[in-house]
């Protein structure tokens, strides 16, 4: 990202990726056979993301971007499914 990103900005893209694990997760213990290996999924995604939303609190400008990038990447990703 060439523009500095606030890290509240971040954080929004944070907390929108963590939702949509949380959503996911819910659907997921609701089918009638959840599966056992995407549930793990879910969870290892939304504990990457609490792991983020932590490191984005001592983040310096670079380290900011980094995050903001590859939250960017996954939040189309995850829409693209």
């Amino acid at each position: 990202m060439s523009e500095a990103v606030s890290p509240e900005a971040v954080e929004q893209l944070i907390q929108e990726v963590s939702s949509w694990y949380a959503e996911q997760l819910i659907q997921e213990r609701r089918a009638g056979a959840p599966d056992a290996e995407r549930l793990q999924v879910l969870r290892d995604g939304l504990a990457a993301c609490a792991a983020d939303q932590h490191a984005l609190q001592d983040a310096d400008e670079n380290e900011v971007a980094e995050i903001a990038a590859r939250y960017a990447a996954r939040m189309k990703e995850l829409k693209g499914q």
